[in-house]
């Protein structure tokens, strides 16, 4: 198979429009176009040759009627039970009658009585055969007869859809992305169900030809933004892709930051939100996760069930979204600038009591501090890492048993394990991975300016990390959008969520073709009109 795809693959090029070229156009470069030669022993020539150091091809003389045939196919590929169900009964069939089809009309006579044409294409050249082979196709060469047809046979091997492993909810829908285009694609058109919702194909990477599709409201969504994002997945040169994470880092605006600068989410009910709100959805075959775009740093403290509860509820849940981010992002610097360098601004009664604890430490506070967080990031990717049996169990008995264990060992103060465990548990609220982990980064660089400066380090960094996100754009938006620029219309949904009733446009920074959110509902053919119509 490797050097099947080696010869396929090796003639891949991008024009002067930077468009990279489809699959087909690959295959026929190489063979010059050339069309199925009506002589089936020629057919079986070429396929064999291109095939010839594939263990899973299968080249099978087969009798049609009166005529001899080639049934071409991978096993790797395609679904035994539909080639053993579907074909092989219709080949059968028309040698017991001994059916003509010499002609090429009475070959697309026998494809229409046999075969479903969702499920059949007609094909003319020799790389159209190639390349239907390698998507799962089982092909049908006939001798005498210059054409060919590819019948589906695609296996359909995939996980099932399951619950959110990722961000998960109390209330709402409970059903996932899966590692299937196919199954993502129509859970979104479920939640989704509008002409105007776009699903465009593309194929990258050199050697996987990973499809990827790029999904839109070509009504709502700004014209510059999908152009922006077709133009981009167009323009990837890499060799191999296989999750969307390899896309994420190809038409990312900037990729030196730790801010991630597309959403990714494995929930259906989020695209298919975000879609509606004006974005760009890109779904990659293979991969359970879904990229959004434009992002902006107001979308790392959404959910989902936001919209499912009552908006008192969900403004006060959010709220506490962004306390968390401070509590993740500045109290273990807070706590090295106050007790190392601003005792006076602590009260005198808690300050004695932390001097107190700290009286046999043997490390300063800094030491200290960024000791326990290693530790903890050691014991969080451990976690992570290891099977889900038990990586929760090792994850909370490890911290337990060390952090008791260096408190009675007198390297580490009790307040500073509350400080630590307060910080851990205030990066475990954000909804989204790929943003806790620029926070716990950014934290690392906050201790350390506020070890050498003292608050003054700390007020320093944070200025710098809010100057490095206005800085930011993703798809021509602005990072802090709609704060920085200040939208006014846009506050209804950032820091609270105001009455859904209220919240009847879209967002302005999006620049959305159709900016009213809610459009004369029609109503739905009754059975009266139903039979007037048949």
């Amino acid at each position: 198979m490797k050097k099947v795809f080696k010869q396929i693959i090796s003639s891949m090029k991008v024009d002067d429009q930077n468009q990279v070229t489809t699959p087909e156009d690959l295959i026929e470069d190489q063979h010059g176009k050339r069309s199925i030669s009506p002589s089936i022993k020629k057919n079986e020539e070429v396929v064999n040759k291109e095939f010839a150091q594939s263990y899973d091809f299968i080249s099978e003389k087969v009798f049609i009627g009166k005529q001899e045939g080639l049934l071409c196919y991978l096993t790797s590929m395609v679904d035994p039970q539909t080639v053993s169900e579907t074909i092989r009964p219709a080949l059968a069939d028309a040698y017991q009658v001994k059916r003509d089809i010499s002609k090429a009309t009475d070959f697309d006579q026998f494809q229409k009585e046999y075969f479903s044409s969702n499920d059949t294409v007609s094909l003319q050249y020799n790389h159209e055969v190639l390349w239907y082979i390698l998507s799962g196709y089982t092909i049908l060469l006939v001798d005498g007869v210059s054409k060919g047809l590819a019948i589906s046979t695609i296996t359909n091997e995939s996980r099932g859809v399951e619950q959110s492993k990722t961000q998960t909810i109390i209330r709402g829908p409970q059903d996932s992305f899966t590692e299937a285009k196919s199954t993502n694609v129509s859970l979104i058109r479920r939640r989704i169900k509008n002409p105007h919702l776009k699903v465009e194909n593309f194929t990258v990477g050199k050697d996987t030809q990973t499809a990827v599709c790029v999904a839109y409201l070509d009504h709502v969504a700004s014209k510059e933004i999908v152009d922006e994002v077709k133009k981009r997945v167009q323009e990837i040169k890499g060799s191999a892709v296989f999750d969307s994470g390899n896309i994420e880092e190809f038409i990312s605006d900037r990729v030196i930051t730790p801010f991630p600068m597309l959403y990714h989410t494995d929930r259906p009910d989020t695209v298919a939100a975000d879609i509606v709100e004006g974005k760009v959805a890109v779904i990659v075959d293979g991969t359970p996760f879904v990229l959004l775009a434009p992002v902006v740093f107001t979308d790392f403290f959404q959910v989902s069930e936001d919209y499912y509860q009552g908006f008192m509820m969900a403004s006060m849940l959010r709220m506490l979204r962004y306390l968390a981010f401070l509590i993740a992002l500045l109290l273990p610097s807070m706590y090295i600038g106050l007790t190392t360098y601003h005792h006076q601004l602590i009260p005198t009664g808690l300050i004695v009591s932390i001097q107190a604890q700290r009286e046999g430490v043997p490390f300063p506070a800094v030491v200290e501090l960024l000791l326990m967080e290693v530790t903890f990031e050691i014991l969080r990717e451990a976690g992570v890492r290891m099977p889900r049996v038990v990586g929760q169990t090792v994850s909370i008995v490890g911290a337990l048993v060390i952090g008791q264990a260096a408190v009675e060992a007198g390297i580490v103060s009790h307040f500073l394990v509350i400080i630590v465990a307060l910080t851990a548990m205030a990066g475990f609220v954000s909804p989204v991975y790929s943003f806790a982990n620029a926070t716990r980064l950014l934290r690392f660089m906050l201790i350390l300016m506020t070890a050498a400066l003292g608050l003054f380090g700390t007020l320093t960094g944070f200025l710098l990390i809010i100057a490095h996100l206005a800085s930011l754009r993703s798809f021509g938006v602005p990072y802090l959008a709609p704060m920085g620029p200040f939208i006014l219309e846009d506050q209804k949904d950032v820091f609270v969520r105001l009455p859904i009733q209220l919240m009847k446009r879209r967002p302005n920074y999006l620049h959305p073709k159709a900016d009213v959110k809610e459009p004369q509902p029609q109503p739905l053919p009754s059975q009266n009109q139903k039979e007037e119509q048949s």
